[in-house]
């Protein structure tokens, strides 16, 4: 039997799923700090019938978790899922969950880890998130390398079974891990992103080196920097972020194992059509390369025309690269091309459609990129195996969002209560600078030809240019 943890309950519904639906479950704590999320575990709690497997507990989650690990009773699952960050509730995770145990987190803070706030991102998570196409993977990248950091305090590692980044947050299945050993590779594991500010070329510097040494291996510092102070295709400068979870994001074998439970128990789940996409997709990713490029992020950097996915795929396919999509972006190229192919490949795009270099300054990526020939000859003639199965079965690997609005709700107040919604706050907020409650006109503000001294009106002059009362 599973002794199950959700850290942050609010209702008991995910904790009341766990008992309903997941065999083999022994025992499920569901734990918030706040009475009335406890009030309402215990009345929906006995409206399911779960009593004898569902425990609600008032108090501080992380205590709860620290004392699981004082009482040698650790949890075999423990499910993370905060208003935000879940960077508080880290270190007492790693220690409460069980060897080989099975941690699932869930963040919601995207801004923070999708580049808007790197400095933050950093106190919260140990790695400066980067502002780039890219952002959304390197997110998942950032939150695993939070949780095997913290784990290596306490010679324990992860192994990530799944990733997933889908709507407006990220979420991270680990199993849970202790031996000395194997986290003496954590440093090689992870790993330091150069990103450039002009045409989007990244590379990627680890920070230990695992060496074989007889039978066993051997440890120490990574050599590099990898790359110049300047990009080597535009000449602009670049930008440092990481450090980021550099291995797989997935099991494939486990992800293979979910499929093939789909498809044993069809009509089982209501979200079947869009857990078959999105696995599908996933398992198609190629593992073994961090980060992925997008098609409008390298046609808008040469200003040229957009390529459609299979040409682009076809020529890196005919160049001998492998090629994938990344479940994070409908439009994103993940192959282990270097760079400078991938530009070889969209300079000989621009050739077949012409590029007004006339109209682009010196110093632009796009001028820059272009005007070196390039060394390969690439080929856009479309390959069936550029078409990947999931497309080509039609499943639903990137569904819209249900609904407008769609994503978390406001933030509960300190007192109990929900803060009014956004619909409502713009509604509230709408025509604020051109109407007042009292009816009565706001003061005309002169326009920038008055500013001037070109406005035609002279000193009749006001921000709408239409006649006011008299």
């Amino acid at each position: 039997g599973l002794r199950v943890l959700e850290a942050l309950a609010a209702s008991g519904l995910r904790s009341i799923r766990f008992a309903r639906e997941v065999p083999g479950v022994a025992a499920v704590t569901a734990c918030d700090r706040s009475a009335a999320a406890v009030t309402t575990m215990i009345h929906n709690v006995a409206l399911n019938g779960v009593e004898g497997l569902v425990t609600p507990h008032l108090g501080d989650a992380r205590m709860l978790m620290y004392l699981s690990k004082a009482n040698r009773e650790p949890f075999d699952v423990i499910d993370l899922d905060p208003y935000g960050s879940p960077s508080s509730f880290l270190d007492a995770a790693v220690q409460a969950v069980s060897e080989g145990g099975l941690l699932c987190v869930t963040c919601t803070d995207m801004g923070v880890m999708a580049g808007n706030s790197p400095e933050t991102c950093y106190s919260k998570y140990g790695a400066v998130s980067l502002k780039g196409k890219f952002c959304h993977e390197m997110a998942l990248r950032i939150i695993l390398h939070s949780l095997d950091l913290r784990a290596n305090c306490y010679q324990r590692f992860v192994v990530p079974l799944l990733s997933l980044s889908a709507d407006f947050y990220v979420r991270v299945f680990v199993r849970v891990f202790t031996g000395q050993a194997k986290v003496k590779a954590s440093a090689s594991k992870q790993a330091l992103v150069f990103h450039c500010v002009g045409c989007g070329s990244y590379h990627l510097q680890r920070l230990g080196r695992a060496m074989t040494h007889g039978s066993g291996l051997k440890f120490g510092a990574a050599s590099g920097p990898p790359l110049g102070p300047t990009c080597e295709f535009c000449q602009h400068r670049h930008q440092l972020g990481g450090p980021m979870w550099a291995e797989p994001l997935h099991d494939p074998e486990f992800v293979r194992a979910v499929l093939g439970a789909l498809e044993r128990s069809p009509g089982r789940f209501a979200t079947e059509p869009r857990l078959r996409g999105v696995l599908s997709v996933i398992s198609e990713e190629l593992g073994d390369v961090p980060l992925y490029y997008t098609l409008d992020g390298l046609s808008s950097t040469i200003r040229s025309n957009t390529p459609s996915l299979l040409q682009l795929r076809s020529a890196l396919l005919h160049a001998g690269f492998r090629v994938s999509l990344s479940h994070a972006c409908k439009n994103s190229v993940k192959t282990d091309a270097p760079p400078g192919v991938l530009w070889d490949i969209m300079r000989c795009w621009a050739k077949l459609h012409p590029v007004k270099l006339e109209r682009l300054p010196d110093t632009s990526p796009a001028a820059r990129i272009l005007s070196i020939e390039p060394m390969l000859k690439a080929s856009f003639a479309l390959r069936d195996d550029a078409n990947p199965s999931s497309r080509k079965h039609g499943l639903k690997r990137f569904p819209e969002n249900p609904e407008a609005f769609w994503g978390p709700k406001a933030r509960a107040k300190a007192g109990g209560g929900i803060s009014p919604s956004l619909q409502e706050k713009r509604k509230r907020l709408q025509n604020k600078r051109t109407e007042r409650p009292d009816g009565a006109e706001l003061k005309q503000f002169p326009c920038k030809r008055f500013k001037e001294g070109t406005c035609s009106r002279g000193d009749q002059c006001c921000y709408s240019h239409e006649e006011g009362p008299p």
